[in-house]
């Protein structure tokens, strides 16, 4: 690598390819995620989200790939929903120490998340607003997609992921919301409510049901992995249902890419490699693939600020336009 040509982070980050270890594993990924944005076949890219993403600073990192279009369909823990919509309330993320006294912290209501601090008052008070928003939604079932769609939209917040999602049309699922703050604040709402002939219900097999139907209409399919955990293993499981139960044609996905700190060698999903999701039929025979083992706050600010800064590459590339009734979905793709 020459770092004194200076041609800016795109160049760096190509240049990884040709060097070696995990630079080159984040290098090919940088071309992965080219190549699904210039395939004329025009994939669905879809982005699952876990890990303390909004503590390590990225939020506005997301919320650009979203606004830019170099995501169509986002998946994302409830914990990492939760903490946008933390910030949009007001919450903010302070940096501490990984060495602080965690019991003085707990007497001053802050919360540790490894160097960062959250304010645990300000927490209370998100979880209650939610739980008092939700009395405002439909009361009848309902998919994670539809509620934080409606969450998104009850926020004029040009840096906030879910507001920056509503506006752009960008479907958001969470297939585990309830394990976040999120469902703390629904559970709020079920206690007030709990009684009462009609209520909002998390419909999570409803969730299955809209997600294949996207992928159902899908030519290709990319994924790009922040993390692992039940993002990844639910894409990775929907495109299995399209196929198999749902008659899709096809075989898994096409493009995938993953920045992980998880290993293989424990068996877990997180750190499983996309080469083994292909003997599940999750990713293509063919896929073009490439997994980092790289911090998310690390690699993906260098992915996505290499993506817009060859963005002549990429642009202007359609939006997909995703026409809901009810549970039903036509998934439109402009020429």
């Amino acid at each position: 690598m020459d770092v004194t040509r200076n041609a800016g982070i795109g160049d760096l980050v190509d240049q990884f390819r040709s060097s070696s270890i995990q630079a080159r594993n984040l290098g090919r990924a940088l071309e992965v995620w080219e190549n699904a944005l210039t395939d004329p076949k025009r994939p669905t890219i879809l982005l699952g989200l876990a890990g303390p993403l909004i503590a390590a600073g990225l939020r506005k990192v997301i919320r650009d790939l979203v606004d830019w279009g170099l995501v169509d369909v986002v998946v994302s823990t409830g914990a990492v929903m939760y903490q946008d919509l933390y910030q949009t309330i007001g919450g903010r993320h302070w940096m501490g120490s990984p060495t602080a006294d965690d019991v003085q912290l707990r007497s001053l209501y802050l919360d540790r998340i490894y160097d960062t601090y959250v304010d645990e008052l300000k927490f209370e008070e998100t979880d209650r607003a939610i739980g008092k928003i939700t009395e405002e939604f439909p009361r009848r079932p309902a998919s994670s997609r539809e509620y934080l769609q409606f969450l998104g939209g009850r926020f004029d917040d040009p840096a906030s992921i879910l507001a920056t999602a509503a506006r752009r049309g960008v479907p958001v699922f969470s297939p585990a919301l309830i394990d976040s703050s999120i469902g703390i604040g629904l559970t709020l709402y079920y206690q007030a409510n709990r009684t009462a002939k009609e209520r909002f219900i998390l419909d999570a097999i409803r969730d299955n049901y809209e997600l294949v139907q996207i992928l159902g209409q899908s030519p290709r399919t990319a994924v790009v992995y922040i993390g692992g955990g039940t993002p990844k293993n639910w894409i990775n499981d929907g495109i299995v249902m399209a196929n198999y139960a749902f008659g899709r044609e096809g075989e898994g996905h096409y493009y995938a890419l993953q920045i992980t700190t998880d290993v293989p060698h424990w068996g877990g999903l997180s750190g499983s490699t996309l080469d083994e999701a292909q003997s599940w039929g999750k990713i293509s025979k063919t896929a073009t693939r490439s997994m980092a083992h790289v911090d998310a706050s690390i690699g993906l600010p260098l992915l996505a600020g290499a993506l817009w800064e060859r963005r002549k590459r990429w642009q202007p590339r359609s939006r997909l336009t995703f026409d809901w009734n009810g549970d039903q979905v036509r998934v439109r793709r402009s020429r």
